[in-house]
């Protein structure tokens, strides 16, 4: 099938590039030029195990392109996907500048009948509002579809290859569903599972399935919380409620909160879209309270261990992106960690893998902040060291060699990565989430 996606931002890239390893022929369009090029060499603007890969396979095979010329992307296409941003407005609203202002131009220039499917997280009612957009110049028909994303950072080349069900918003019967239904013929074929609802459930579906998971997240840290009060093992509690099949284990571990592009955004979105329809969504608005809490807990720890001023204290943080395998920083706890130990006159060793260089466009190296070359530098004459982000080589470090670098032998883990025990035999003072402190 030909298809076009305009948008190549993390989901735009993805599903273009998934799409043409499907075998189809895909277009992605962005209005940055420098980007474009870029990507037409294979290059990718965002981290994520495999695209890099999967880019230069169907570019050299001729069925992925890239162009900013719309009116050029649309040309053969049977569908097109809106990947465009809907970052929060001041209020908490979904913006939804750039989606409704590209329908407009498809309206404009679109001369054959097409699928135009909303990928972007949207409020319900928007497909209505794309509708509109496009019926002010268009004269040709055309369908408008609903077909939330459900990829993970990190995972989304298998989420999107192997997903677990695939939502598809529009009328039932319809010469849209036929097409929708062929597209994703060979994933159906292997098992996953195909819902066609209406345009609104399919909107609302992803604002749900984000904000329940958020939800699982905020209550396993309230429950953290209150196990350290009363003596309790988080992790305990964590193993003995995910074993039953009606809770499951999957986003149970107790952290410095969730971060990224969706769940802080959605939940907000999903409150605000309660508030117009006048209904009070008191879970919503706890989830979203409790998240923004847990972010600044391990400074509160920091703080209780040396004093309110840090001033002549050096802390080494581990971990930038809001989760690992990914260069992600958008609301990461960690970039609130900085901020606030920055404020308390600490100096900062950082590091990330993948995420050090867009935090060091985010803030422009501000006094205070160094970031290392490696996790071992960013030890080197510390007093502590706080970890913000589970990436795989942070489990198992060469205590000894910390050991050796670091000026105090003390260990904030806002992701419960190492075992307590351990951090006894180690001789360490280590401080985590919802469980009893090692001194």
């Amino acid at each position: 099938m030909n298809i076009t996606v305009i948008g190549t931002g993390y989901v735009g890239l993805v599903t273009g590039t998934c799409f043409s390893e499907m075998g189809n022929t895909v277009v992605c369009v962005d209005i940055d030029e420098n980007k474009v090029k870029k990507m037409q060499r294979g290059i990718t603007p965002i981290y994520e195990p495999q695209l890099q890969e999967l880019m230069k396979r169907n570019i050299e095979q001729g069925r992925l392109s890239f162009t900013t010329k719309l009116k050029e992307g649309i040309k053969n296409s049977e569908i097109i996907f809106l990947a465009l941003p809907t970052p929060p407005a001041e209020d908490g609203s979904a913006d939804l500048s750039y989606v409704l202002g590209v329908s407009e131009e498809l309206g404009k220039i679109l001369d054959h009948y097409a699928v135009i499917v909303s990928k972007s997280t949207v409020p319900v009612g928007t497909f209505k509002k794309v509708q509109n957009a496009i019926k002010k110049n268009i004269k040709v028909d055309f369908d408008v579809v609903s077909n939330p994303e459900f990829l993970r950072e990190g995972f989304a080349i298998s989420d999107f290859m192997k997903p677990d069900r695939i939502i598809v918003g529009t009328k039932k019967g319809s010469r849209a569903e036929k097409i929708m239904s062929r597209l994703y013929e060979p994933l159906t074929n292997q098992g996953s599972l195909l819902y066609i609802m209406d345009e609104a459930s399919a909107e609302m579906t992803k604002y749900a399935a984000n904000a329940f998971l958020a939800t699982k997240i905020s209550f396993m840290n309230e429950i953290a919380s209150l196990c350290e009060l009363v003596g309790a093992d988080a992790d305990n509690v964590r193993l003995g409620i995910g074993s039953d099949e009606r809770i499951g284990s999957k986003f149970l571990y107790p952290g410095i909160g969730y971060g990224g592009s969706c769940f802080p955004k959605d939940v907000v979105a999903l409150s605000k879209i309660a508030n117009e329809n006048n209904f009070d969504f008191k879970i919503v608005s706890a989830v979203n309270d409790v998240n923004e809490r847990q972010k600044a807990l391990i400074v509160e720890k920091v703080v209780k261990h040396f004093g309110d001023s840090l001033e002549g204290k050096t802390i080494a943080l581990w971990g930038l992106a809001f989760k690992p395998e990914t260069d992600d920083i958008r609301e990461a706890p960690a970039l609130k960690i900085i901020s606030e130990l920055l404020a308390k006159g600490a100096k900062i060793h950082a590091y990330d893998p993948e995420a050090s260089d867009n935090v060091r466009r985010f803030y422009g190296e501000p006094e205070g902040l160094v970031f290392a070359p490696d996790h071992y530098a960013a030890v080197e004459g510390a007093h502590a060291l706080i970890i913000a982000t589970e990436w795989n080589m942070f489990k198992e470090p060469d205590f000894g060699e910390m050991k050796k670098r670091m000026k105090h032998h003390v260990i904030f883990d806002g992701r419960n990565i190492y075992d307590p025990d351990v951090m006894k035999e180690k001789k360490f003072t280590y401080h985590s989430i919802g469980r009893k402190p090692v001194v």
